[in-house]
């Protein structure tokens, strides 16, 4: 199974024909997802996908952004979003939940966090804390370098708030803001020579298996509420809701810990796979979580699910 990917001119295209009055309302079999270029979400909705085609649906998914994909939700020209990061879209969540164009079931990864992280001889070595980096000592040690990803991205504000406020006595660190690759690097580097770096960090990403980190604590939740913890929603139309309660179901109960989908992501951005076989690896490794999440599920003709993708799959007995 390929995941099919609309290109945006096809998204904006529909947007004006909604706009001229001409309905777009999909075909009951499809599911059109909304994929960030994000490694985690492309694997999980290959996941989906790969479910929902063995049920006798016909999943779609278009790479497009977090801004686009709320407004795409709310003409309907999209059906599901695996990937609303909260509460990094607070604000557009919170819209949409107001105009009631969307249906949010719940976070689908639990332990999503955001921090600062640190090698773990680093911590090993008393660094614990990010109420530490005041302190003169642990501040030569990383030379008050922070690194980091993007600027303009959420992570970027969030430190160049810090500094600008002094938290944690950042107000004379300097942000060294490239690339996540190009931070990565660093961070690898660092690691080969047992070198002090501070970086800024979230899971579920590769880095937290291919890399021997911890996280500091952050006991003025710089980094959001409850030291930076994440819910990663999954969100549908209410359309698709009432029109799809057996899809909505299995989306529904899709449901990761951060650990597995960074296994996901090791699998599809640092070995370079494609995200269906990593899929499909996943499904085959983890029989008993992939029977949970078909509980109560039927495929388009009714039967039950499980017996149904255990055969077209090759899952072993859960």
């Amino acid at each position: 199974m390929s995941l099919s990917r609309r290109p945006l001119s096809l998204v904006l295209a529909g947007s004006l024909l909604a706009v001229s009055g001409v309905s777009q309302a999909a075909e009951p079999e499809q599911v059109r997802f909304s994929v960030p270029a994000w490694p985690g979400v492309t694997v999980k909705t290959a996941l989906a996908s790969t479910l929902l085609e063995t049920l006798g649906y016909a999943p779609q998914s278009a790479e497009l952004g977090s801004t686009i994909t709320y407004e795409a939700l709310a003409q309907n020209e999209l059906d599901a979003f695996l990937a609303a990061w909260l509460p990094g879209q607070q604000s557009m969540y919170e819209a949409a939940l107001e105009r009631e164009s969307i249906v949010d079931l719940g976070n689908n990864v639990d332990g999503a966090r955001l921090g600062f992280a640190v090698p773990t001889y680093v911590y090993e070595a008393g660094l614990t804390s990010a109420e530490q980096l005041d302190d003169p000592e642990y501040a030569d040690q990383l030379d008050s370098a922070i690194y980091s990803i993007e600027a303009g991205s959420g992570m970027s504000e969030i430190l160049n708030g810090a500094v600008d406020n002094d938290t944690y006595g950042l107000g004379d660190w300097h942000l060294s803001e490239t690339s996540t690759p190009g931070m990565l690097s660093a961070v690898k580097s660092a690691i080969d020579r047992e070198e002090w770096i501070l970086f800024a960090a979230w899971t579920p990403h590769w880095m937290n298996i291919e890399y021997d980190v911890q996280y500091l604590d952050d006991p003025e939740n710089m980094w959001g509420p409850d030291e930076g913890a994440s819910d990663v929603k999954t969100l549908v139309t209410p359309a698709f809701a009432e029109s799809n309660p057996n899809a909505s179901r299995l989306l529904d109960q899709l449901s990761f810990s951060a650990d597995d989908q960074s296994e996901m992501i090791l699998g599809f951005s640092y070995q370079e796979r494609e995200p269906d076989a990593v899929a499909l690896e996943w499904l085959r490794e983890h029989p008993a979580r992939v029977k949970a999440f078909l509980d109560g599920v039927t495929t388009r003709d009714g039967e039950p699910a499980w017996p149904a993708v255990q055969q077209a799959l090759e899952i072993p007995d859960a």
